[in-house]
């Protein structure tokens, strides 16, 4: 096993005291115990400080003299004089700014204690040393200390621990630690396919030292509590049934029935049934859409701008940023613009978990005012499947409503492994997230240069991926997610999925009907980047000629929400099909109410959601969507045998639900 490598940097400029320093140090970290391989290394300047902690992530902690000269050149044979080449105070601050998780001490004179203190007070500093006790191996001490409190993993380390004790379970789960499967003639290949610990683990809520996911006062309770500070945030929540739950749990905390909300129309199916669930009414705010690829990128900003100003009083906003497609909305004015008007806003960073450590990304959600962010952190971190964060900084925090909510949804059984790869991906970001991310954004460099040079396949910039309402809003990219322009290479999208997956082993993230998204994360390998530019350079040297491709339509601007979403939902409705008898579009459709939410795949919108108007637009774009020759999936629709239908509200059930005032 890989043992870890911690450096530390020591900034004072006396060349003759940074050496002592150094000596005194890496001789400490020698004679004493040593875990996490802590060495020292020096530079005399805040310009060579801040450069070797760019080009090093294997740098975890920074002390900095609290005050730091350069030496003028002498002139006409003349002394030099020192001037302040940058105060400490503003050395803590670019170091912040670029890597957050770095622990920052200040090397302080006894003397001026209280003035550099008060200083640094509100600043992100960990703690103080005086120069004058070179007491090397004190200091080693309180910075090994300090390390291994940012690497703890409490509750990953409690139940390794517990598995270890080899308890005899008289509890649930029912394969009672595997033993019900391990030497089971018809069961046991799946148990030695996913591994001893992995049953071992998955344990009751019946043991206490593991603490409890819905009241966490232990273990669980720590783990929250230093993955909050790892995402700059003020509060953080472990969620094991995904971010769809994270953000239903939100809405019903800040949302009660009847109160608005401005969302994106373009969000996550989960926000939409977070609309039923919480009873909110709902502005439904049309997304900007790239009609060359099919790609619906964000709101625009004005029509966001524009929405808050008209809707001052709802609660709530949701936007996703970033997309799918890896385009970020510029957070800070919006969020501005929504706290003025007293509306909470709540950013879906669903994509984006691994953004705090890596200056490329910032500003998060977090850090540009938001209330709240839910996270996948299996998506592009190292949890397993499942595991969300939900981080907060809203000062209004109801924690008491928050709770009852999470624990509405939350399973009183959760699996304690998700717990532990949580606890564990927090810890792998903190350590060592600038180093991989700083790798991955070379791969991603690599992968775009190497498509592009096939000839045949292009990666898509931020130009050509940006929707024209969108292209002067200081949209950004997140440039893990790769894009690719298929049109040349002679294959339909499906066609050429289906030769990557089957010839080439290579499985994509998702298309449009001419484009590929290829997803890069902290587990890229430079190996796999090898041989996807092989399978696509031989693809391209098959020089096949370029076919049709069939476009989706683009989706139909929202209609009109006659009802609230929720009370639409409940009601029984009745069936009515999309064709009549002639397969023709069915007339008496235009002007119903549907009771469903209807969304093609792709793209993932919903072209109606529960209380909303139809109309023959609608009805056209969705038997063309059934017609297609691409595959998509319309969720939502009822087959009555062959007859594709939408459950409609009755005219009596319109009668017994209140309009919504426009």
């Amino acid at each position: 096993m890989k043992k870890p490598i911690s450096r530390i940097l020591v900034i004072n400029d006396e060349k003759l005291i940074l050496r002592e320093l150094i000596k005194g140090l890496n001789a400490a970290a020698k004679s004493l115990e040593n875990p996490l391989g802590i060495t020292f290394s020096g530079v005399t300047t805040a310009r060579e400080a801040l450069q070797t902690i760019q080009d090093d992530g294997d740098i975890q902690s920074v002390v900095v003299d609290d005050t730091l000269y350069t030496l003028d050149t002498p002139k006409n044979g003349g002394k030099g004089s020192r001037n302040l080449q940058m105060s400490a105070l503003k050395l803590v601050q670019e170091i912040n700014r670029f890597r957050p998780e770095l622990d920052i001490y200040i090397l302080i004179a006894q003397e001026k204690e209280d003035e550099v203190v008060d200083a640094l007070f509100s600043e992100t500093v960990d703690g103080y040393f005086y120069r004058e006790e070179r007491d090397y191996r004190g200091m080693y001490r309180i910075l090994n200390a300090q390390l291994q409190e940012k690497a703890r993993t409490p509750f990953y380390d409690q139940l390794k621990n517990y598995v270890l004790m080899a308890k005899d379970a008289w509890h649930t789960p029912g394969h009672s630690s595997g033993d019900s499967v391990r030497d089971s003639p018809w069961a046991s290949d799946f148990y030695h396919f996913v591994g001893e610990h992995i049953f071992r683990a998955d344990l009751s809520v019946s043991v206490p030292m593991l603490d409890s996911l819905m009241e966490p006062s232990g273990v669980i309770a720590e783990a929250q509590k230093i993955a909050a500070k790892a995402f700059g945030a003020r509060r953080t929540f472990f969620a094991t049934n995904g971010t769809s739950t994270a953000n239903k749990v939100i809405f019903q905390t800040l949302l009660a029935p009847g109160e608005k909300l401005l969302l994106d129309r373009n969000c996550h199916k989960s926000v939409h049934h977070g609309v039923v669930l919480s009873g909110a009414y709902p502005i439904y705010l049309d997304s900007s859409v790239n009609k060359k690829f099919s790609i619906y990128g964000p709101v625009p900003k004005q029509t966001l701008l524009e929405a808050i100003e008209e809707h001052s009083d709802a609660q709530a906003l949701i936007l996703t940023s970033c997309t799918y497609d890896g385009l970020r909305y510029d957070l800070p004015p919006i969020i501005t613009a929504a706290h003025a008007k007293g509306i909470k806003v709540i950013i879906d960073e669903a994509w984006y978990a691994f953004a705090r450590f890596h200056p490329a990304f910032r500003p998060t959600a977090m850090e540009a005012g938001a209330d709240y962010a839910t996270q996948s952190t299996h998506k592009v971190l190292s949890a397993f499947s499942q595991s969300s964060m939900i981080h907060i900084n809203d000062p209004d925090f109801n924690e008491h409503l928050f709770r009852e909510n999470f624990n509405m949804h939350t399973s009183t059984s959760p699996q304690y492994s998700m717990i532990a790869s949580l606890d564990v991906a927090r810890k792998q970001a903190m350590m060592e997230g600038y180093k991989l991310l700083s790798r991955t954004l070379e791969l991603a460099k690599e992968v775009r240069a190497q498509i592009n040079s096939t000839g045949v396949f292009k990666v898509l910039d931020l130009p050509d991926l940006l929707p024209d309402e969108v292209k002067s809003d200081n949209i950004q990219l997140d440039f893990t997610k790769v894009t690719v322009d298929i049109s040349r290479c002679g294959f339909t999208v499906e066609d050429l999925i289906r030769e990557l997956f089957e010839r080439y082993n290579i499985q994509v993230e998702k298309s449009t009907f001419n484009t590929l998204t290829l997803l890069l994360t902290i587990g890229t390998t430079r190996s796999k980047v090898s041989r996807l530019y092989d399978a696509l350079m031989r693809i391209a040297r098959e020089g096949r000629a370029p076919r049709r491709l069939y476009r989706i339509p683009e989706i139909p601007r929202f209609t009109e929400l006659k009802y609230l979403p929720r009370d639409a939902y409940y009601c029984g409705g009745e069936l009515m099909p999309l064709l009549d008898e002639q397969e023709r579009l069915n007339d008496e459709l235009n002007g119903r109410v549907c009771a469903d939410q209807i969304t093609p795949y792709p793209p993932g919108i919903p072209v109606l959601v529960p209380g909303q108007a139809i109309t023959d637009e609608v009805v056209q774009y969705l038997v063309g969507m059934l017609r297609s020759q691409k595959r998509v999936e319309v969720h939502g629709i009822v087959y009555d045998g062959y007859l594709p239908c939408l459950r409609l509200l009755t005219a009596a059930e319109e009668k017994g639900l209140k309009k919504l005032v426009k």
